[in-house]
This record gives structure tokens, sequence and C-alpha cells, in this order.
């Protein structure tokens, strides 16, 4: 019979609560290093009802969170962790400045104008490359 143990839970409530918490000081991080980076301003656009902006802010983060989790999973220290955590804000930003260099010159100018299709492709291609990222990171 399995009992509870309290000592235990406490201890693994106080790692769960630093990783949750270092977790989402990055995530918040990476969200305003990326709206920095972006020549639009996510913030006005969707307070404005831009979906678009919405959707491809969206994107970058959970294209970031995915490796972020993974990081969490795999490291068993906080200065490894917060290693993997700069990485995958990186790697994150990078993605946007290649599409915004190669693929999609204009890609600020029309989620501006709210097109769908285009931040559904930068929300593709955050993600596809955050979970390429996250699965590196178990390697």
């Amino acid at each position: 019979m399995t009992v509870f143990d309290p000592y235990a839970f406490a201890a693994g409530a106080l790692s769960f609560g630093l990783a949750f918490l270092a977790a989402g000081g990055f995530t918040l991080i990476f969200k305003a290093i990326y709206r920095w980076i972006t020549p639009h301003d996510e913030g006005a656009l969707i307070r404005g009802g831009n979906m678009a902006a919405a959707v491809a802010l969206g994107g970058a983060l959970l294209g970031y969170v995915i490796p972020l989790a993974s990081a969490l999973a795999h490291t068993a220290t906080l200065p490894e962790f917060v290693a993997w955590a700069i990485l995958a804000g990186v790697i994150q930003i990078v993605t946007f400045w290649v599409v915004r260099r190669v693929a999609l010159p204009d890609v600020s100018a029309r989620i501006e104008r709210g097109e769908m299709s285009t931040a559904l492709y930068l929300l593709s291609i955050s993600l596809a490359v955050g979970i390429l990222n996250a699965a590196c990171m178990t390697a």
C-alpha cells in the first residue's frame, strides 16, 4: 500500500514551483523580445482585433514553449535549463528573421493587413521548428 508522504510532496512541490516560475519567466522574456524584434506591433494589432497578429504571435509562443517543456523534462539543473531556454528562444527568433528575409519579405505588412494565410504560415513554421527543436533536446 502506498502512503502519502507529505515531505516528499513538499520537496516535489517546491521543485515544481521553481521550474514553473523559471519557465513562465523565460516565456515572458521571449514574448517581450519577440515583440521587440518584429517590425509590427502585435500588442496594438491584437487589441485592435487583428486575428492574424494573434495567431502569428501565438504560434511563436507555442514554438518556444514546446522545446521549453522538453528542456524541463530532460534537464537536471537550473543552469542547464537556462541554456536550453535561451537556445530555444534564439532559434525561434532566427526562424522569424529567416521567414522575413527569405520567404516573405512583406510578412509584417501582411500581418498588419490581417492576412490569415500569412499568420497560419508563421504559426506552422514556428510549431514545426519548435517540435524539431524539442526533439533534438532529447538526444
